[in-house]
């Protein structure tokens, strides 16, 4: 059957000439026609994500126009505005995928609205909330290596698109024949018609409007003298960033020169990732070189971002998103006490995977933190549940332990654009102070103990590695994991048990041991991994890492 459908593509007239020769090229390869051909790219909450190439199995035009066939189905039984908002990240093939989609919402007589420029997540989101959008695209594969490319969607309130949306979606596109079923017009046709219009400058300012709104201590970058080294890691980051820093008075930024223009090969780093060191080495060398008070990088899309933060012997440390997280709410409400800023009754919100050091530090201001599963939108759910009642103003900060943030509720994913404000602010704040960011997290732990988290992830691929996770999980679930190291599992929570989570279903384990540690096993829902997320505490850091150790060896076996 795959055969079928690939001498199908071989034989259609495909448009794109890589597609047409990488077909040709495999021709007699049973091998990689069953690859490119046995299955289609899954659309799901989270959209699509693959790998760049020809076939059902593959980031491709074709792909992208059965999808937005599937998005416009949705669209035309919601009423509305009937207009989808568009953005793309610097990766290859975005703008082209961008294009596509808005031809295909045209030829539906659906209006969209596209970003000139490549331009990250929130500003998607923004967008979608500006022109009250029935829903929103972006094309973006995050932080993935070169050869993936994606596509998010997006709803009417700027977060990524519910289960329910997701389905309706899934459904019509299945009903889309992926070379002949999606309405095409050309874009140069839309833009004729009226139905494609370019982002205003507008919707552009107001964005950035709202992200200086959320400073804490306003006019205070302009006399403290921070030093920055920054990455766009060849992304999105670049203009938003920088005009915001600017803005806020933040002028002594070096930019890393090998990573400042979009350059969707990512040469200097293969997997631009501000969460690993790889992607951060080139600005933590020129972070050394001009004696830099913080390194800050943040991912393609701009929705996640990572710092190095220089120490008191002239090194820079990485900063986990966990500590991130918990440095920001520290920070944030400490600061609008101060300033008389905290809203009644105030709530922050974490992913269930995210430190219980944030637990302490909220309690300790008195602020309520929400827990919600794993993805942003749920976090995007949250502010969505007090905007509803007319409070959303409580809402002050959001995070994952995946190196996303976001302060403010004016859009509903993560943003590393207000993040990367948030942090020179902090930055500059103890700074002048005569601190740092590293003494203050040593003053964290200090106060609440030594927190350790860390992640590991187990990789299943091909075809067969998503059915092997889910054998995974069926056993764990079968047969209980009784003790980890030597320590009782005392609690077991199971969060596809809905009347005792609270939370909407998911496939994630957590198990909580006597000591106090506890791991939670969650499959990603994007990729074909499963990530195992440890918490532990010690008197010191050796401590927490050496019990660390020992539950990851004693989990192994359950996940390999």
């Amino acid at each position: 059957m795959y055969q079928d459908e690939y001498k199908r593509w071989l034989g259609a007239d495909l448009i794109d000439c890589d597609l047409g020769k990488e077909l040709r090229d495999i021709e007699g390869d049973d091998d990689a026609i069953k690859e490119r051909f046995a299955a289609a790219l899954q659309f799901g909450t989270a959209g699509l994500r693959g790998t760049l190439g020809a076939g059902t199995n593959r980031m491709n035009i074709w792909v992208v126009r059965q999808a937005t066939q599937g998005v416009a189905d949705w669209v035309k039984g919601e009423g509305g505005t009937q207009t989808v908002a568009i953005s793309y990240d610097t990766r290859l093939k975005g703008w082209t995928f961008a294009k596509e989609a808005a031809g295909v919402l045209a030829a539906n007589g659906i209006n969209v609205r596209i970003y000139d420029e490549p331009m990250p997540v929130p500003a998607l989101s923004f967008a979608t909330r500006f022109y009250k959008a029935n829903a929103g695209i972006m094309v973006t594969a995050s932080h993935n290596p070169a050869k993936y490319n994606g596509y998010k969607a997006y709803g009417p309130d700027g977060c990524q698109m519910t289960d329910d949306a997701a389905d309706v979606v899934y459904n019509a596109i299945q009903k889309t024949d992926v070379l002949t079923g999606a309405k095409y017009m050309s874009f140069a046709e839309g833009v004729e018609k009226g139905l494609i219009k370019f982002v205003g400058e507008d919707c552009k300012e107001g964005l950035y409007k709202n992200i200086e709104a959320c400073q804490v201590r306003p006019g205070l970058c302009k006399t403290a003298g921070l030093k920055l080294v920054y990455s766009p890691l060849n992304g999105t980051g670049l203009v938003p960033v920088t005009r915001v820093l600017r803005d806020i008075g933040i002028d002594d930024v070096t930019i890393v020169p090998e990573q400042e223009y979009p350059n969707g090969y990512f040469t200097t780093c293969s997997y631009p990732n501000p969460e690993i060191l790889a992607a951060m080495e080139k600005g933590v060398e020129l972070a050394k070189k001009t004696d830099a008070d913080l390194m800050l990088a943040t991912d393609p899309d701009a929705d996640r971002v990572g710092i190095a933060m220089k120490c008191p012997d002239g090194s820079y440390e990485l900063v986990s998103g966990n500590e991130m997280g918990v440095l920001l709410l520290d920070y944030i409400c400490a600061g609008r006490q101060e300033k008389g800023t905290m809203p009644k009754n105030p709530v922050a919100v974490k992913s269930i995977v995210s430190t219980p050091l944030a637990d302490a530090v909220a309690k300790h201001y008195g602020v309520e933190l929400r827990h919600t599963l794993t993805g942003f939108k749920w976090i995007g759910d949250q502010i969505l549940g007090l905007e509803k009642k007319g409070e959303e103003d409580r809402f002050i900060f959001g995070f994952e332990e995946s190196y996303g943030y976001l302060a403010g509720s004016y859009v509903r994913d993560k943003d590393a654009v207000v993040a990367s404000m948030l942090i020179c602010e902090m930055a500059a704040y103890y700074r002048s102070k005569g601190s740092s960011i590293k003494q203050r997290l040593e003053e964290i732990y200090s106060q609440y103990g030594r927190y350790l988290n860390k992640v590991d992830s187990f990789e299943f691929p091909g075809l067969s590695g998503m059915d092997k996770m889910k054998g995974m999980m069926e056993n764990l679930r079968k047969d209980p994991i009784q003790e980890l190291a030597g320590k009782k599992v005392v609690k077991v929570i199971d969060y596809l048990d809905t009347a005792a989570t609270g939370l909407p279903k998911a496939n994630v384990l957590t198990y909580e041991l006597e000591d106090g540690s506890s791991v939670i096993i969650r499959p990603s829902g994007t990729e074909p991994k499963i990530k195992a997320y440890y918490t532990t505490k010690g008197k010191d850091l050796a401590e927490a890492q050496a019990a660390k150790d020992k539950m990851a060896e004693a989990v192994k076996p359950y996940l390999s």
